[in-house]
């Protein structure tokens, strides 16, 4: 009998128990987040990074140092367009014409000294085949302009016929690198630390070695 009452009462007890316990609410909301995060990972759509593709330059097997060099030497520049260098050409012709502009100048007024020079080491003073300009000069003054005149024109030959040839060498040296080498983008480097010896001179007695950065370019 007693045995029959406290199963009774015990089993009445469980179920009143079970019956006061509430929904976990934060549980449910974190399921339904969880839930919710899911699925705004599959509808959202992913990033991809827009690729561009960079122009690549190849060596060119059919182009000819030595007719760069030919063709510069005939008319300045014209390397340079076989080379399509075309933003060298104004270049070219703009310091050639500087340097023919000096010998022009030069040459005009060393002709007018130097006749000057003549007519006065001949004694022929104050005629009409003196120049008017030069009446108040010294003679040693028209012997210094003179050779004045002569050495700044001869500089400006020199210098243009340098011009000429430096020309003709960037012809040839772009045309080497167009027929020769692959000039394109694809550059690399890589940082890594290392050392350097300590000159003789400079040694301690600590270590023969400090401390460096190595920075390696590297052209693929």
């Amino acid at each position: 009998m007693y045995k029959c009452l406290f199963i009774f009462w015990l089993l009445l007890g469980l179920a009143v128990a079970a019956k006061a316990q509430q929904p976990d609410t934060v549980a449910v909301k974190n399921k339904k987040d969880s839930l919710q995060r899911v699925k705004d990972s599959v509808t959202s759509k992913r990033y991809y990074p827009k690729i561009t593709k960079e122009k690549t330059y190849h060596p060119d097997s059919l182009h000819d140092p030595h007719k760069a060099v030919m063709r510069s030497l005939m008319i300045p520049g014209w390397g340079q367009i076989y080379n399509h260098r075309w933003w060298k050409v104004p270049l070219i012709y703009g310091g050639l014409g500087l340097l023919g502009d000096v010998v022009v100048f030069n040459q005009k007024y060393y002709k007018i000294f130097l006749n000057e020079a003549l007519l006065r080491e001949k004694g022929i003073v104050g005629t009409s085949q003196n120049n008017p300009l030069l009446v108040n000069v010294s003679n040693d003054d028209v012997v210094t302009y003179t050779n004045s005149y002569r050495r700044d024109r001869d500089l400006g030959i020199l210098g243009f016929l340098g011009g000429w040839g430096i020309q003709m060498i960037d012809a040839y040296i772009d045309a080497k690198f167009i027929r020769s080498y692959t000039m394109d983008n694809n550059l690399s480097f890589k940082i890594s630390p290392g050392t350097i010896g300590q000159p003789s001179y400079a040694l301690n007695n600590n270590t023969a070695f400090i401390p460096a950065v190595k920075i390696t370019f590297t052209l693929k």
